[in-house]
């Protein structure tokens, strides 16, 4: 199949992105709170324009967070990460789509 037959996704104008949020187990629950409280991440996250799909905890390893937002807000979102989440959790990015949207669009 050529490049040029593949649908786009439904949604051209963002990206999502999926962070993970490792727990970073040097510390409990309580310290990782107060570190997170004074970087006022929970203020700064996600910063403005960006939208929080979906938002899990796996037991044993962190937080899942996938976010939606233009492709130029990418920078913001890892700032925002960089400085309040730096230190309280070990950070992992993945650009990401959604696999049953792209089904659907290449099934019309």
């Amino acid at each position: 199949m050529l490049y040029a037959q593949v649908p786009l996704l439904p949604h051209k104008d963002t990206v999502l992105l999926t962070v993970f949020l490792k727990h970073d187990q040097s510390m409990n629950n309580v310290q990782r709170r107060e570190l997170i409280d004074k970087t006022n991440f929970r203020d700064e996250f996600p910063p403005k324009g960006v939208e929080i799909v979906n938002h899990y905890v796996m037991m044993g390893i962190g937080q899942v967070i996938v976010l939606r937002m233009p492709p130029e807000y990418l920078r913001r979102v890892n700032v925002a990460i960089e400085n309040g989440a730096w230190g309280a959790y070990q950070t992992e990015f993945y650009i990401t789509y959604d696999l049953a949207e792209a089904r659907k669009a290449e099934e019309q």
